[in-house]
C-alpha cells in the first residue's frame, strides 16, 4: 500500500524517515514480502490448455469494405495527426455500426488507434467547425491526457469529395449520445 499522505500524481524527490511514521511502516511491508517465496515463472506453470473453447462471433458483414473505402478516401492518414503508419490506423465509425450506424464512408473517420479508442468512449469528438474536441473529463478520470489536449482544436483533415466528408447528422449524433462533454 502505498504512503496514506501520498499524492495520485507523480512525484520525484518525495523522502520518508525509515525509523518511524509512513517510512517505516512501508519499509516493513517491503521486507515481509521479500521474505516470501519467489513466485513461479510461467515456464515452470503446469502443463494444461492453453487456451479456452472455441466461441462464435458474428461478423459484421461489409466491414472489410467499409474499412478500405474510408482508408482510401483519407489517402491512409490520421484525420488528427495525419499519420500514415498503416498497422496504427482504423477506421472508425462515427456512428457505430451497432448503434444503427452504416458502412458508409461518410459515417467513418480514420483515427490512429488510440485516438479511435477515447473516440469510441466518448473522451473525443469532432466539433461543427470540423475540429477536434477532447473533453476535459480525460483529465478529471484519469489525471492526464497531455498529449491529447495538443490536439484540442485541430482542424480535421477530411476527403476532399463532399460526400465523403463526415456527415454532421452522425457527428451531431455522436456529440449527444456519446460524448463526455
Amino acid at each position: 500500500m502505498p504512503p496514506s499522505d501520498w499524492s495520485p500524481r507523480a512525484q520525484t524527490g518525495a523522502t520518508y524517515s525509515l525509523d518511524a511514521g509512513e517510512g517505516q511502516r512501508i519499509w516493513h511491508e517491503a521486507l515481509g514480502l521479500a521474505s516470501l517465496p519467489p513466485l513461479r515463472r510461467l515456464a515452470d506453470a503446469p502443463a494444461g490448455p492453453r487456451y479456452g473453447p472455441p466461441t462464435l462471433h458474428r461478423p459484421r458483414l461489409g466491414q472489410g469494405i467499409f474499412r478500405v473505402q474510408v482508408l482510401d478516401a483519407y489517402s491512409r492518414a490520421c484525420a488528427v495527426t495525419l499519420e500514415h503508419s498503416l498497422p496504427v490506423l482504423e477506421a472508425a465509425h462515427i456512428r457505430p455500426y451497432a448503434r444503427g450506424g452504416d458502412h458508409d464512408v461518410a459515417n467513418g473517420l480514420v483515427l490512429r488507434t488510440d485516438l479511435h479508442r477515447l473516440f469510441d468512449r466518448g473522451y473525443v469528438t469532432v466539433d461543427d467547425d470540423s475540429r477536434f474536441v477532447v473533453s476535459k473529463r480525460l483529465r478529471e478520470d484519469f489525471d492526464n491526457g497531455r498529449t491529447y489536449y495538443e490536439l484540442h482544436g485541430r482542424a480535421l483533415h477530411v476527403p476532399a469529395p463532399a460526400w465523403h466528408r463526415p456527415s454532421a447528422a452522425a457527428l451531431e449524433w455522436h456529440r449527444g449520445q456519446v460524448f463526455l462533454g
